[in-house]
């Protein structure tokens, strides 16, 4: 289907012209300044218009296959196997057919891929798992506080387009330590922003390949632990082969995919509400009919019922930890008395293995049973809320600017964490390495500033639309599924509880036989994965929404795999350790890199250490308190300087890393803290990253003013940098 138009698509670009030749090292001269035009670069555009277009087609014709399938009989087990194969086998294919050792083409696609192309690669590598699948759900479980996703990741654009990619694109190298080490001079600022990408890359990557594993898992019934190294080889092939120049062309078809994949459901599911194609025209109409749902749940006695249940289960907890060593050998008694009775009284066999597994879940010793029964009390008390502990979809900020001084507080502190955190994502966006590189990957200046424009726009096409997708799934949850016996609930709830059931879990605790929304409890990871299901589509949609969130999941894996490979190979051990190797030991160096970050990445994801919006909101702090600064400063302050820079990201970083580690709860007993959270200002750790780029900024100001001046070189550098292209005559050309 689509592994022909990939095949072309590849025979194009190597058709079109020989790969050009960059300085990678050395003082910035004029010449590397200038535009660089790609030859042919107009029947290239052409080709590749025609080969997309009918890859575009295929898929379309593709999905439509499997929708007749599916009417006369397929499985729906075979349905989920089919699009996860062959959409890995279509990205493996472009791989294996982009294989390169060429630098330039391993690094930075040959610099030749036109804005338009470009632009939608980016969107594919910017909307991660955490776009894909877990913005929807954070807007569905915190309403008008999840805007605060969307105003950030789109703003961050406005600050890259105007700030960062033209200079960037007008340095023309391969890294973002290339441009710090260039910039500032020396190996130092090289390092630091080496440990920057790598870090905040890996914690980015971790989050993806968590996706995918669950995603994989959904698709094919595996296991999620191997369902993440079944779709880890979708991203090893393609990055691991061909670099960017394959990244770049397989991201362009997973945009396609995932686009597709976001859109159909939603305007579908619009379709089945309102008989509106377009979501975001009856967005308000739907969500004024929630709030009309929520006023009638906060007064639903059953609504009471399962609250009043919930909170006397979370005293029970905490009565046990009132003396832990008693409690714990009376649960202990108590389970062995049940499963002597149970085999006294000839009980069916069910029930003997039910009651003999809930003895062995019993905590082992007394420290285990403290942790798990604080675990509990917590997890009660958060269920013991109206709504279950969700807030009101469209109330702005928690508390009343109105009310007592408590609530005033209240509001005053959830308005300072949404604008924290709007500020902490902006411009984390503008500091990440993985989508700063891109602006190295396109012919001229001005076709970086028209990619991130083009990025804006395709990344817009979803964000506008997820807003909508979730109130649209919370009317079908609020009034579908509230209300329904449980002996009567979809298959699919059971078949995500099997997937982990940390995701979905329901449970009937006021023994009424229907569920209430206080019984059940749902992730922000798997609202979109689940819409089709839960809106009763066929479920090819379910399949192609599951294609989508994986294209979305592999296309940002790849670039922050080859991200950090090229920061450790390159910056590393070319330019730091061994600048006589060459371009093909260095392409080979990043390849054995690369796999082996993505086998480290797919061990810590295996664990599930966390959601996967906090993990790309933990990114999105490193790199703010890290490369937002430095870059900024090195574009538009002369008088920045290495010790400056050096001391503004290593303590930007560190400040960082000590608010998340004393306050995010995994961390926390990762690391063995005990004593309770201390937040700054109410700030929640995901917007650690404000402290840490207020004091990089801080930091990197004050150094730079105390030492030395940057020598005559560097005040050269940094001014030709803001200076516009010429052409052939001298004049200023376009930028």
């Amino acid at each position: 289907m689509s592994a022909g138009g990939g095949s072309r698509a590849i025979r194009a670009i190597r058709a079109t012209s020989a790969p050009t030749r960059w300085p990678i090292a050395g003082p910035l001269r004029r010449s590397e300044l200038g535009v660089e035009q790609s030859p042919g670069s107009a029947p290239f555009r052409r080709r590749l218009d025609r080969i997309y277009l009918a890859y575009t087609v295929g898929f379309i014709g593709f999905v439509l296959g499997l929708a007749a399938l599916e009417q006369v009989g397929l499985p729906k087990r075979w349905i989920g196997v089919i699009f996860l194969l062959s959409t890995v086998l279509l990205y493996a294919g472009i791989g294996v057919l982009s294989r390169t050792t060429d630098p330039t083409e391993y690094y930075v696609a040959g610099r030749r891929v036109p804005a338009f192309y470009n632009g939608m690669a980016t969107a594919a590598d910017w909307m991660s798992a955490a776009s894909f699948i877990g913005l929807a759900g954070t807007l569905y479980l915190q309403g008008y506080g999840g805007l605060a996703f969307v105003l950030g990741w789109t703003g961050g654009y406005c600050l890259v387009a105007l700030l960062l990619a033209p200079y960037l694109r007008k340095f023309g190298q391969f890294t973002i330590p290339d441009f710090l080490g260039a910039r500032y001079g020396g190996q130092l600022p090289r390092a630091v922003g080496v440990l920057a990408a790598v870090l905040c890359s890996f914690v980015y990557l971790v989050a993806q390949i968590y996706g995918v594993g669950l995603i994989t898992a959904r698709l094919t019934g595996v296991d999620f632990v191997i369902g993440i190294f079944l779709g880890l080889g979708g991203v090893l092939v393609c990055s691991f082969l061909g670099g960017m120049r394959a990244v770049t062309w397989t991201q362009v078809a997973q945009y396609i995919i995932l686009i597709c994949a976001f859109l159909v459901p939603v305007m579908w599911l619009s379709i089945k509400q309102t008989g509106v194609p377009i979501p975001q025209l009856v967005y308000g109409a739907q969500l004024a009919k929630v709030t009309e749902r929520e006023r009638q749940l906060l007064n639903d006695p059953k609504e009471q019922e399962v609250i009043a249940a919930f909170k006397a289960r979370a005293q029970d907890y905490a009565a046990r930890l009132v003396d832990v060593k008693a409690s714990l050998a009376n649960e202990r008694q108590a389970g062995r008395r049940t499963v002597e009775a149970l085999k006294a009284n000839n009980a069916p066999l069910a029930e003997i293995q039910a009651a003999e597994k809930a003895l062995l879940r019993i905590p082992k010793n007394e420290a285990a049973a403290r942790e798990a029964w604080t675990r509990e009390v917590a997890s009660n008390e958060a269920r013991a809320r109206p709504l279950a502990g969700m807030p009101p979809h469209a109330q702005q900020f928690a508390g009343d600017p109105q009310g007592s001084a408590a609530e005033r507080e209240r509001f005053n502190l959830s308005r300072l964490n949404f604008l924290a955190l709007v500020l902490c994502l902006m411009v984390g966006t503008a500091g990440l390495p993985h989508i700063l590189v891109r602006c190295y990957t396109t012919p001229s200046v001005q076709e970086a500033r028209r990619s991130v424009t083009w990025a804006l726009l395709f990344i817009f096409l979803l964000y506008m639309t997820a807003p909508a997708l979730a109130v649209m799934v919370k009317y079908e949850v609020f009034n579908v599924l509230v209300g329904t016996r449980f002996d009567q609930l979809p298959t699919w709830i059971s078949t995500w509880s099997k997937v982990d059931s940390s995701l979905l879990s329901v449970v009937d605790i006021n023994k009424d036989g229907i569920l209430q929304l206080g019984e059940m409890r749902i992730g922000g990871d798997i609202v979109v994965l689940a819409t089709p299901e839960i809106a009763g589509l066929p479920y090819v949609v379910s399949g192609m929404v599951a294609a989508g969130g994986l294209a979305a999941a592999l296309s940002t894996a790849d670039g922050l795999l080859l991200t950090i490979a090229n920061a450790l190979s390159h910056d590393s051990y070319f330019k730091m350790i061994n600048p006589q190797a060459s371009a093909a030991r260095r392409v080979a160096l990043s390849k054995v890199t690369l796999l082996a970050v993505a086998l480290g990445a797919a061990a810590v994801a295996a664990q599930r250490p966390t959601d996967i919006v906090f993990l790309v909101s933990a990114a999105f702090s490193l790199a703010a308190a890290s490369f937002f600064p430095a870059l900024v400063a090195g574009v538009f302050w002369t008088r920045a300087n290495r010790p400056g820079v050096v001391a503004g990201m290593v303590s930007g970083l560190l400040v960082t890393l000590y608010y998340l580690v004393q306050n995010e709860p995994w961390l926390r007993s990762l690391f063995g803290v005990t004593h309770p959270p201390t937040l700054w200002f109410g700030i929640s750790p995901i917007a650690a990253g404000v402290f840490g780029m207020a004091v990089g900024t801080a930091v990197i100001v004050v150094v730079s003013l105390l030492t030395t001046a940057p020598d005559a070189a560097s005040d050269r550098f940094t001014r030709e940098l803001r200076v516009p292209p010429r052409d052939s005559s001298g004049l200023p050309g376009p930028q």
